[in-house]
């Protein structure tokens, strides 16, 4: 059990006004910039991150690609297509998604729409994709697409027309500039009693999965600015207003993911779990060594 803390630090971690420290090791795997974690609640974070209109030109247009590796990405990989069956599996097993109007923030390519959207699942698709080439993709293949980030979306006058059963982050949240602007906009554009399913990596504080060098990336910190752990996830989404978070089994799992619902009104909770960063740092200096082995 970790120490319980207040909604006020973990908005300020989020925000990147809390204290931080640097990974000693980071700066040898991310191209000499470093990553850090944060006193108060353990998050692992990159300390300063450009806007994220920013953030979204560049994978647009430079990380999205026709290949996968270390400096470019496309879902239509099958480890990526394995990883994104598995959350609409997990989904459709606890809330159901059938006649379910599901909308995929990061949309990409539209592997998972497609999933979802088969006769297995039965949602009606929609993606918000800020790439403009990915977009026209998704619009050909059917689905109804707003081309643009999410904080676009909840200032445009869709957000009048349009509000969701279900809201979906795959490997999107980590990649944004903040958090916190994502997960508010994403609880906006639910319907009251809606879902959100985010899913990441299931990487920090659990049993090394790959070496630190295919982990961290040598492309800027701040394209994949935050590395979440459960703790870190939960209290993101309890501090916006989601309530009743259920988590899968991410302990022994590839995959961390956590759905939660967006009830009547936000949510004045205190019971926020920190991850100790002394405990955070240690985990880090070991996956250190333990990739040393690997090299």
């Amino acid at each position: 059990m970790g120490k319980q803390i207040g909604a006020e630090a973990v908005l300020a971690d989020f925000l990147g006004e809390g204290k931080m420290i640097e990974i000693p090791c980071s700066r040898k795997y991310c191209s000499g910039e470093a990553v850090y974690v944060c006193t108060e609640t353990g998050l692992v974070r990159a300390k300063e991150v450009r806007s994220s209109k920013e953030i979204a030109r560049i994978w647009s247009e430079e990380v999205f690609g026709g290949k996968f590796d270390e400096r470019r990405y496309t879902s239509r990989i099958p480890a990526v297509l394995a990883r994104q069956t598995y959350v609409a599996a997990f989904a459709d097993e606890n809330i159901g998604l059938r006649s379910k109007e599901v909308c995929d923030i990061g949309a990409g390519e539209g592997q998972f729409l497609e999933i979802v959207a088969s006769p297995r699942y039965g949602a009606l698709g929609y993606g918000i994709e800020p790439s403009e080439e990915n977009s026209i993709d998704l619009q050909k293949n059917g689905f109804e697409c707003f081309c643009g980030t999410v904080e676009d979306y909840c200032v445009s006058p869709q957000l009048a027309k349009n509000r969701f059963d279900v809201v979906t982050m795959m490997w999107t949240l980590c990649n944004t500039s903040s958090a916190i602007a994502m997960i508010q906009a994403a609880y906006d554009i639910l319907k009251t009693g809606g879902k959100i399913v985010v899913a990441e990596g299931s990487r920090i504080l659990v049993p090394f999965r790959k070496p630190l060098n295919m982990y961290f990336s040598p492309l800027p910190v701040d394209l994949h600015p935050y590395h979440f752990s459960v703790n870190s996830l939960t209290n993101l989404l309890k501090v916006i207003g989601f309530t009743t978070p259920l988590r899968n089994r991410y302990l022994d799992s590839d995959c961390l993911c956590v759905i939660a619902e967006k009830g009547q009104d936000k949510c004045q909770v205190e019971n926020f779990e920190a991850d100790d960063w002394r405990e955070v740092l240690d985990f880090f200096d070991r996956w250190d060594r333990e990739t040393g082995y690997y090299l």
